[in-house]
């Protein structure tokens, strides 16, 4: 079964950690965290993802971005990115996570939810929701244990 999820975007300031935070309130007997394939490393969230997730009483807080190595990836039983080119991402750093690595809205069409990443607001609004969505299919098919 799937205990432990790590949720994977480019920098890891923006969606995957929103990503991880709302599977954390979903599913809160698992082990979830977040990485970046291109991490800016020690870094809060973005203050329009923080802004935004607030606005959906969901917390940022504490957040620092940690980059993707194969050592992190090999101690999650599931990995879950935002975008097609983010599954090459993790086979190239992490081949034997190949097979575990999913679309995070795999359940919602294999949507890709793009960078909102120095965008307007409204751009991490809609991207807040494509995760938000995405996030509560995975707790269905996982079970809300």
């Amino acid at each position: 079964m799937f205990n432990s999820i790590l949720v994977v975007c480019t920098g890891n300031i923006c969606r995957s950690p929103t990503g991880e935070r709302l599977l954390r309130q979903l599913l809160p007997n698992r082990k979830i965290d977040s990485a970046g394939t291109g991490a800016l490393k020690g870094h809060a969230a973005d203050a329009t993802a923080s802004l935004v997730a607030e606005k959906h009483h969901l917390s940022l807080a504490e957040h620092q971005g940690q980059q993707l190595t194969r050592q992190l990836a090999q101690q999650y039983d599931l990995i879950l990115v935002m975008e097609k080119h983010h599954q090459e991402e993790v086979s190239s750093i992490a081949p034997e996570a190949r097979g575990k690595t999913m679309l995070f809205a795999h359940w919602n069409n294999n949507k890709q939810i793009p960078d909102p990443y120095r965008k307007s607001e409204e751009a991490f609004e809609h991207v807040y929701q494509l995760i938000e969505q995405a996030a509560q299919a995975w707790a269905i098919k996982l079970g809300k244990k």
